[in-house]
């Protein structure tokens, strides 16, 4: 029996990267998933973002597991379509008992004030809406993990003037991601519905591996490559580590999706390699 045998867990932004990883993890555990992703591009984000075919792999790759998916396009922004793609994911798979709310985008650069409104949009909406559709399928006990990123607890990251609106958008969605997620928890505590967030530093993604990242570590360079930001990556943790896998983050899903965690809520789960704490030192208790 696997740690998660039988749950069913609906899963935002699954087609690829860190949404992919916590779908197969979490069907390795045993679980069944309910898979979204957009399979679209956003004007404003300036590297590609997932496809249908995406989502496809993700769909083989539980399946082999010998797990059970039903995979829709939908897009995190738009409340209804949520609403039916977790609809018809309950139909099919019989129930519901955790949501992992994942999508994001990253829209770096100066493309006006659009790319905040999708920042924000995307990235805290989305979770929004995506516990909305989830909760009137979750039994007591059920559990909500909200991706959020170590930019929403540390200034001066993503919100630096140099990376335009849309980093500002992404650094406000992401502490929008924790407060949410800390008051929610407060309102299902009778309901022992867990709500906890996750904020991972670098991410060996397309999100972190892509140009528009490139120029936001390397703002000294016309055109950086991935070689020149590797040696600035490892600003944003603490041991030295450029980034994380999608994995990594996959093994704190499983733990918050489990039984493991039944009394773990209203977290602010760092899986930064240490670097909230390099930048945010504990004051000294006198």
């Amino acid at each position: 029996m696997g740690r998660v045998q039988d749950k069913v867990v609906f899963i935002t932004g699954a087609a690829r990267g860190q949404g992919r990883a916590h779908a197969v993890r979490l069907a390795a555990e045993g679980a069944d998933i309910i898979a979204v992703d957009l399979c679209e591009d956003i004007a404003t984000n300036g590297y590609a973002l997932a496809t249908e075919e995406d989502l496809d792999e993700t769909v083989r790759e539980v399946e082999k597991l010998g797990r059970r998916v039903v995979a829709r396009k939908a897009d995190v922004r738009d409340p209804a379509a949520l609403k039916a793609a977790v609809a018809e994911g309950v139909a099919e798979l019989g129930r519901l008992d955790a949501v992992v709310a994942q999508a994001g985008i990253a829209p770096l650069g100066l493309q006006g004030v659009q790319a905040f409104i999708d920042a924000v949009t995307v990235d805290f909406n989305g979770v929004v809406h995506a516990v909305e559709a989830a909760l009137p399928h979750l039994p007591d006990g059920g559990s909500i993990v909200a991706t959020g990123s170590i930019a929403a607890l540390t200034p001066a990251t993503v919100d630096n003037p140099a990376n335009g609106p849309g980093g500002l958008g992404y650094s406000f969605a992401k502490r929008q991601v924790a407060a949410f997620v800390h008051d929610l928890a407060t309102v299902l505590l009778s309901r022992r519905i867990r709500v906890n967030a996750l904020h991972p530093t670098n991410v060996n993604t397309d999100m972190l591996n892509n140009d528009l990242m490139y120029r936001s570590f390397r703002p000294d360079l016309d055109s950086p490559t991935r070689e020149d930001a590797l040696v600035s990556f490892p600003a944003t943790t603490g041991m030295g580590n450029p980034y994380v896998e999608p994995e990594d983050i996959a093994d704190t899903v499983l733990f918050l999706v489990s039984d493991e965690s039944r009394y773990v809520s209203g977290m602010q789960m760092r899986v930064d390699a240490g670097g909230y704490v390099r930048k945010r030192p504990q004051l000294p208790m006198f």
